[in-house]
């Protein structure tokens, strides 16, 4: 009996010894799959592409992925008239759509927060255009602004407007592009300012409208002070994905070279990166594009960051 009761302090010892270092291990191990992935897909590729940058690889030249340049892809960036036209294409398509795209997601979810007949189906209705095809949405808008038989010409005809070259001009390509980003992204945004109004009480518009609040104060005073942090999110993830434009100004090019038009007048800066690496094969000088859009992307968010403490008048 005295030996079995001594044995039992000892086994609970150790098995509290093993309960600890289990509590302390399990939560590695389950995050572990994610550390895994991420450096498989995330950390090797930067880190890969940060040495194919160094060098002067190219695949129409053998032994160039040995050769070793340093830096000189990157001043040759610095100094590519054709990026920074890329650049200043990228931000005035960002800006032309996300602008009005979110303002316009604002508004559509303030009106689906209300208590309407067959909200859930117009809630499902606005996901459509997400949900559809990049590919397919790029060929139907490419028709809509067709130059000739276009139906965006022929209304514009009809108040006396004369037929747009919307792929040639600077302005109206951007206008088009940012249609098709404006169609497939507004949804989505909507939604995500919805789910987020979700939480606000519905008795505070109540209250408003009782105290004789219109529409518009309504949502001046309850709806976008109560979405603060959800707006943050969105126009940072808004801009990251301007930034990273590619799938529209592709297929709107009728050049079929990544060219961006026949002036590269909506030439994207990742359209220009698949150029340099698809049908130039430089390998280096893309990886260099890439790493100098990842520069300018980290800029960008921690400027809006900014912006948006200063706004919201946080320390």
């Amino acid at each position: 009996m005295n030996d079995l009761a001594a044995g039992h302090p000892g086994r609970r010892t150790t098995t509290g010894a093993r309960g600890r270092l289990d509590a302390r291990a399990m939560p590695y191990v389950l995050i572990s799959p994610y550390f895994f992935l991420f450096a498989v897909f995330g950390a090797f590729p930067l880190l890969y592409t940060v040495y194919v940058s160094l060098t002067a690889w190219n695949p129409r030249k053998p032994g160039s992925k040995e050769k070793f340049i340093g830096a000189e892809n990157y001043t040759k960036l610095l100094h590519d008239e054709n990026f920074w036209h890329a650049l200043k294409n990228t931000f005035g398509i960002g800006l032309v759509s996300t602008v009005p795209q979110l303002l316009l997601a604002l508004f559509i979810a303030h009106l689906l927060n209300y208590r309407l007949k067959g909200r859930l189906a117009l809630r499902m209705g606005v996901l459509l255009p997400y949900v559809t095809s990049v590919t397919a949405v790029a060929l139907i808008f490419g028709q809509f602004f067709a130059r000739d038989f276009g139906p965006v010409n022929y209304v514009l005809g009809l108040v006396g407007v004369d037929s747009i070259d919307w792929r040639a001009s600077t302005w109206a390509s951007w206008l088009a592009i940012s249609a098709m980003v404006m169609w497939r992204w507004t949804g989505y945004n909507a939604l995500i300012y919805l789910a987020a109004l979700q939480s606000v009480s519905y008795d505070l518009y109540e209250s408003a409208q009782v105290d004789g609040a219109s529409k518009w104060q309504q949502f001046w005073h309850i709806t976008v002070p109560s979405l603060r942090p959800t707006i943050i999110f969105t126009v940072i993830v808004s801009t990251i994905g301007a930034l990273q434009l590619f799938g529209e100004p592709l297929l709107f090019d009728s050049t079929r070279a990544a060219n961006g038009g026949s002036g590269r007048q909506f030439q994207t800066v990742v359209l220009y990166l698949y150029q340099q690496f698809w049908f130039n094969g430089r390998y280096g000088y893309a990886s260099a594009i890439a790493l100098g859009l990842l520069v300018v992307i980290g800029i960008v968010v921690i400027v809006n960051l900014l912006l948006v403490r200063r706004i919201s008048g946080e320390d």
